[in-house]
């Protein structure tokens, strides 16, 4: 009994107890952030669905009747988090039961229920009152879908958790990750991810452009258009001035005659 109200007050002692993963220090970090809003830019294999995973099965045993959403820009994507709860749950000693179980969704035997769905406006808006609302690639989910979701936890309370790599200066993640709000962020790029050797690293740096790479690993907001073209955008602004006269035809006209 002491035990299992350990684990429902605290997910990081559920995640290593219960499930027998040990979280780095930073995924310790989020399973214990208690803000209702909170957002991941984690490097490619930095463990960002693995701890979002847990969150959700922790939220679905021990919020009876809670409703988790998880969105993606594919059906695929989204599935493939729900495998990760799935595969969580089945691992554990003591498996909560199921009585609706699919590719797509299941149900606890508390009524908890978790829902794997598309990144598209049209397929959230049935839902209503989720406890908990997981956002994988966020940075590749149309900004229309992540604003019909917000609504959706006014009355409940719910938590949104925004997961991803940057994808450009551009949408709703990088503006939660850029400006100052009330949003809980992490930035974890690959060299704060023990799994990832730096030879690995050093392979990656030589083979991508660098824009791809400080976006997949180093977990920064560049230009993608910038990293592909002779100019960089920051330099033509720059040279930009609104202090200058403009130059009529008129005006060159009448001064070659004169």
């Amino acid at each position: 009994m002491k035990r299992d109200l350990l684990h429902a007050i605290d997910p990081a002692a559920f995640a290593r107890d219960g499930l027998g993963f040990v979280p780095d220090d930073w995924q310790t970090e989020v399973l214990r952030d208690t803000a209702r809003r909170v957002a991941l830019n984690v490097s490619r294999q930095g463990g960002k669905s693995t701890v979002t995973a847990i969150k959700a099965l922790h939220t679905a045993i021990y919020r009876p009747r809670s409703l988790t959403l998880l969105l993606a820009p594919s059906q695929r994507q989204s599935i493939e988090l729900f495998r990760k709860i799935t595969d969580f749950r089945e691992d554990m000693d003591h498996s909560p039961a199921l009585i609706e179980d699919n590719k797509l969704s299941c149900t606890f035997s508390n009524r908890s229920r978790i829902v794997a769905l598309p990144g598209s406006d049209a397929t959230i808006r049935g839902f209503s009152a989720p406890a908990l609302v997981v956002a994988d690639e966020a940075s590749r989910i149309p900004d229309t879908v992540l604003a019909a979701v917000r609504p959706m936890l006014a009355v409940s309370g719910g938590s949104l958790m925004l997961l991803s790599t940057p994808f450009g200066k551009r949408g709703f993640f990088h503006r939660v990750m850029t400006e100052e709000g009330h949003w809980s962020t992490y930035t974890i790029p690959a060299t704060r991810v023990s799994r990832i050797s730096p030879e690995f690293l050093d392979g990656e740096k030589a083979d991508m452009l660098e824009c791809e790479y400080l976006q997949e690993y180093e977990c920064e907001f560049v230009d993608l258009e910038a990293g592909l073209s002779v100019f960089n955008p920051d330099d033509w602004k720059a040279a930009l001035s609104d202090n200058v006269t403009a130059y009529s035809f008129e005006r060159l006209l009448a001064e070659s005659i004169s």
